[in-house]
């Protein structure tokens, strides 16, 4: 049955594919300068649903691609997408220090054992089975909420050896780990989340004139980010098994898990290789704390305490200093040091870095496919149609509702919450104002552009968040996926209703 469905999609997709180059012939794609009309999200949408179909990223995001080569003409997909994407400073940023650098940390401690010295460390200390490694996890989510990319990292490379140890299903530590990310960062947001917004939004509207007031107004609008609230809020109830209801497959998951120790579903491909799971310590070598906290304490010495000097204590608040790469970087090579000071080979030591890279080749090439899909979105104008076909429709009351919504489904196709801030913060804000020029109203308005924004970014496929928390936690991409969106959508739906409540009030 399932080998018949993915034909008939493929047939489908296919179909759509000859369609479209027909369309190109006929020069009959319409468009008004910034985007193609319904084609625009075309490409993006049938990447989603064939990944969801077929449970194979890699074929979905390629056929995304190049359906979006064929609407906007550049045929040419590997020159005018896919080099571009791949070459650019972001993706070179996450393929070198948080994947390399992640996957070669992990590497590196499959051959000193710090992560299982600090499993057993925390299981001594902390933990006492599932349920509490799964709080332990949650816990480190919030210590870990600089948001997005780096938070993944580093609550899944600290947590993971923790949760194996005791029984915790991948699906169940890798929604944990994605669900204190990026939602926790717009909720504790001491980083350069409200920075960045703030450039965005300042001078959008009257009351919001400077950077500095648009910072201040992120946080105003903290205590009504429902759904990072809700979503935060949700993940500690499943790390204590206190949620009411708990999505079928996720209940599956949990089941195998505890029943039968297995922490992957029969078939999954789980995002970590065989050279991040398969502990080769040399005889001679003694596992310590040291070989996990050094590179770790590392790590946040060198991102965190920058930042807090230049953010609070010198009050630069335009551009504190965050060094993110340099900080993995050196992580790396204090795991390095640590393990040849205490008497390992080089030889072990470069081999387990090299096998850590090579076990992460995988999530690099969803990631390299996902980035050049967000491209021709861009190309496509995918977001503004979106923007433009939905806002004149608003009534004042659904307003915030519906920017939640229409940020999660343009954040969930492009697979940023970053991207969909710079496209729809500059238009939401002056159509929120010119509806209702009242405050509140403003800060509802706000509030939900950042969570549904969140929300995308924290459940898409294509999502680099997504991707590299099933990396971190060794988890299939889809399983994650398919795991977390109904927990996530129970989140959202709580938010918009709420929205809605507070909306009614406020008109």
């Amino acid at each position: 049955m399932t080998d018949r469905r993915s034909r008939r999609w493929i047939g489908v997709m296919v179909a759509i594919l000859l369609i479209a180059a027909g369309l190109v012939v006929a020069g009959r794609f319409p468009t008004n300068g910034t985007h193609y009309g319904f084609w625009s999200i075309v490409p993006p949408v049938v990447a989603l649903i064939l990944a969801f179909t077929l449970r194979d990223v890699i074929a979905a995001l390629f056929i995304g691609i190049v359906l979006g080569g064929v609407i906007s003409g550049e045929l040419n997909i590997v020159q005018e997408f896919l080099i571009p994407s791949i070459g650019s400073p972001g993706f070179a940023l996450i393929l070198l220090v948080y994947l390399w650098a992640l996957g070669g940390l992990i590497g590196l401690w499959t051959r000193t054992g710090g992560a299982l010295r600090f499993a057993d460390w925390a299981g001594a200390k902390v933990v006492r089975g599932p349920r509490s490694a799964k709080f332990f996890a949650w816990a480190m989510g919030i210590v870990f909420h600089q948001g997005g990319t780096i938070s993944t990292v580093l609550t899944g490379a600290t947590v993971r050896p923790v949760g194996d140890r005791n029984g915790v299903s991948h699906e169940e530590l890798s929604y944990i780990v994605d669900s204190t990310a990026s939602p926790a960062a717009t909720i504790i947001p001491f980083n350069v989340w409200p920075i960045y917004v703030g450039g965005l939004v300042a001078g959008t509207v009257p009351i919001i004139a400077t950077q500095e007031e648009a910072i201040g107004f992120f946080f105003k609008a903290v205590p009504f980010n429902f759904y990072a609230i809700f979503a935060v809020l949700m993940t500690l109830l499943v790390a204590w098994e206190k949620l009411p209801w708990v999505p079928p497959r996720m209940r599956a998951a949990i089941r195998r898990s505890r029943e039968s120790g297995q922490l992957d579903r029969d078939g999954a491909e789980p995002m970590a290789a065989e050279e991040l799971t398969v502990l080769r310590l040399p005889p001679d070598y003694q596992p310590s704390l040291i070989d996990f906290f050094g590179p770790i304490g590392t790590l946040l010495a060198v991102a965190v305490v920058p930042f807090v000097v230049t953010f609070y204590i010198q009050g630069n608040r335009e551009s504190p200093s965050l060094p993110i790469a340099e900080a993995f970087v050196l992580a790396v090579l204090a795991g390095m040091a640590i393990a040849l000071a205490r008497g390992m080979k080089l030889r072990d030591v470069m081999d387990g870095f090299i096998d850590g890279c090579k076990g992460v080749t995988i999530g690099a090439l969803v990631l390299a496919l996902a980035v050049t899909l967000k491209s021709v979105a861009d190309a496509l104008g995918t977001a503004d149609y979106v923007v433009q076909t939905v806002g004149p429709w608003v009534s004042p009351v659904a307003l915030p509702a519906v920017l939640l919504l229409l940020t999660m489904f343009v954040a969930f196709s492009t697979g940023t919450s970053w991207g969909t801030y710079a496209v729809l913060f500059p238009v939401a804000m002056p159509l929120a104002w010119s509806v209702l020029p009242e405050p509140a109203f403003l800060t509802l308005c706000f509030a939900a552009v950042t969570g549904g924004s969140v929300f995308g970014d924290q459940c898409s496929p294509i999502s680099d968040t997504t991707i590299l928390s099933s990396v971190a936690t060794g988890c299939d991409l889809m399983d994650h996926v398919t795991t977390q969106l109904p927990l996530a959508m129970m989140a959202a739906g709580a938010a918009a209703v709420l929205y809605t409540v507070l909306a009614a009030f406020i008109v």
